[in-house]
């Protein structure tokens, strides 16, 4: 083995931390997030899951199929603390870490042979070792790439630790449904199953030009992973593609107020984690979910319900210069959300913020003078929200209410 790569992943994380800290939660159905009435599931529990409920499921639907769940409120912080935990010790068996989540991560210990022994050997280390600082499981797949070794951590779960030869590959994807094959989402799903193709071997045998007919120009790339084909490194300094933040509001939204102070807030934290990180960005993007389905696709779980499916909409402008300040990033996001012209409610809106590089001098836009001003403004409220907490300060906007987002997307802020 050439490679040795491990994907870690722990075992229904947010869930799994409550029921270490609340003893009376064990062996009971928890459902992290979904407490209001338009949340979306966290995490569950794997008593739980035998109900049917996964991540990012609608709560409605989660209630639907397990009535009896306990719902809790996500307690980001302490989340946040045990990830902490849990990245230390990958990182004292190897400096090459790629994190994809709070509670993923690949790793390539190639090296660590060395120091650690076998791929199992290095396996149960890490098991061990995470085990002893959290007192929670982690789930480890190994193999020569990073595809087959997230496979391969997937089918070992719950708290498994699973490795795959080179010379096993084949029989271990051979068998597995598409939807498993990273890339494949629903819609290609149905387009490719309407095909005649419902297994890797299916797509790693096919005819490469009648699968173009499918695919199109992704055809190629998607038959080299069903045949385990994956030289993608492991990065260890993978950077932010982009900084958003995202809400779902309780109620369908049509009030102007509302919309421009959600934009607002969604400004400002995007632009103070940009400060945090010296980033600046230069398109700005304004996502908008609108509150009538269109249409349904249909679920996977027990009993075949259907799950709502909302447009989304994206709105882009590209600035002159790179940005961190949150009141520009406000003023483009709002010209966006003019300019679409929405004329029915809307159930999420998001702020985010790409093309990103190293801050340097800022300049205004359309000839204005450097933004010297907002530039204080924004350090000093960044240092009012460090010591005080989030929420403390911001800008004045005609809101009849405070608009807090329930669902947040964030990289680099704690």
């Amino acid at each position: 083995m050439e490679r040795v790569i491990l994907h870690a992943d722990m075992d229904a994380f947010f869930a799994s931390i409550e029921q270490r800290d609340k003893p009376e939660l064990r062996g009971k159905p928890v459902i992290v997030g979904a407490t209001s009435r338009r949340g979306v599931v966290a995490a569950a529990s794997y008593e739980a899951r035998v109900f049917g409920v996964r991540s990012a499921m609608p709560g409605f639907l989660a209630r639907k199929l397990c009535p009896q769940g306990i719902f809790l409120a996500s307690d980001m912080k302490r989340y946040l603390e045990v990830s902490a935990q849990i990245h230390r010790v990958f990182e004292e068996v190897t400096p090459v870490i790629e994190p994809i989540a709070l509670d993923e991560a690949f790793l390539d210990v190639t090296a660590s042979r060395s120091l650690f022994g076998s791929p199992e050997e290095i396996g149960k280390h890490i098991k061990k070792r995470v085990r002893q600082e959290t007192d929670l499981a982690v789930s480890c797949g190994i193999a020569r790439s990073k595809l087959v070794a997230k496979i391969a951590c997937a089918l070992g779960k719950p708290d498994g630790l699973k490795i795959v030869w080179p010379h096993e590959e084949r029989a271990l994807l051979d068998p597995l449904p598409i939807r498993r094959l990273w890339g494949i989402g629903p819609v290609a799903e149905e387009q490719l199953k309407a095909a005649g193709y419902e297994t890797f071997a299916d797509l790693a045998n096919a005819d490469l030009s009648v699968l173009r007919r499918v695919l199109g120009s992704s055809a190629e790339e998607v038959q080299k992973r069903a045949r385990g084909d994956d030289d993608r490194p492991v990065e260890a300094d993978r950077e932010a593609k982009s900084y958003g933040e995202e809400n779902t509001f309780e109620s369908d939204i049509t009030d102007r107020s509302v919309i421009t102070a959600a934009i607002t807030s969604h400004a400002e934290s995007v632009a103070r984690r940009l400060r945090h990180d010296s980033i600046e960005g230069k398109t700005v993007t304004l996502k908008i979910k609108l509150s009538r389905a269109r249409k349904t696709r249909v679920s996977r779980m027990p009993g075949g319900d259907d799950e709502p499916s909302y447009p989304i909409l994206t709105r882009s402008r590209t600035l002159a210069q790179g940005t961190n300040d949150a009141a520009l990033i406000r003023k483009t996001a709002i010209a966006l959300w003019d300019a679409a012209k929405i004329q029915e409610p809307i159930r999420l809106l998001g702020v985010s913020l790409s093309s990103l590089a190293p801050s340097s001098a800022q300049l205004g836009l359309f000839g204005e003078e450097p933004s010297e001003k907002h530039g204080k403004l924004g350090a000093a409220m960044d240092a009012i929200t460090a010591r005080f907490g989030s929420g403390m300060i911001g800008r004045a906007v005609d809101a009849p209410d405070k608009v807090t987002p329930t669902m947040r997307k964030k990289r680099g802020e704690t």
